[in-house]
């Protein structure tokens, strides 16, 4: 969805990329969506999936420091947004995204590949729907089966040893690809 940005500092959302987003259009067929073209075969989908949604991210992977010193598994915190750059949701530990209807789906990774951008960026992942729910004001996300990531950038843990207890939240955005059974709308 958006080309693989690399920036300094800890704002990852250029102007020129919320000039593209705005400038996309605010509403697309489900249908007419497409999985990612530049996603590797390790982290598709099973047939008889379609792409529903597509959200980028913006936000944290955050780190706390083990006892034994080593940085432990991320922990996501970051705002979604359309195409047409408005805050549509949220993506927080779980993993788990939030529609502003209050709609959600809870995931595990199932497969895991390295963003082919950077050894700063985050893995590229294939995540399957272990649950969903409907909102008080919708249901955008409850015929959920499958999440991919891709596009990422930043987000990879500090390297070396850290002192138990400390934190490190590090930026990284993301594309995130809702995936839905064919035939469920």
């Amino acid at each position: 969805m958006l080309n693989h940005l690399r920036t300094k500092g800890p704002r990852l959302l250029l102007p020129a990329v919320a000039l593209l987003l705005s400038s996309m259009c605010t509403t697309v067929r489900a249908d007419s969506l497409g999985a990612p073209a530049d996603a590797p075969a390790a982290i598709q989908p099973p047939a008889g999936n379609v792409v529903f949604l597509v959200v980028h991210a913006v936000g944290t992977q955050n780190y706390t420091c083990t006892p034994a010193g080593t940085w432990s598994a991320a922990v996501p915190k970051a705002d979604l947004f359309a195409p047409n750059d408005h805050q549509i949701g949220i993506h927080f530990a779980g993993p788990t995204w939030q529609l502003k209807d209050g709609s959600s789906v809870l995931g595990i990774k199932r497969v895991g590949v390295s963003a082919p951008t950077g050894s700063l960026d985050i893995d590229w992942l294939l995540v399957q729907a272990a649950s969903t729910s409907v909102g008080p004001d919708g249901d955008r996300l409850a015929k959920t089966t499958w999440i991919q990531r891709v596009h990422t950038v930043g987000g990879k843990a500090p390297t070396g040893p850290c002192g138990p207890g400390g934190t490190a939240s590090v930026p990284y955005e993301a594309d995130y690809y809702f995936y839905r059974a064919i035939g469920t709308e």
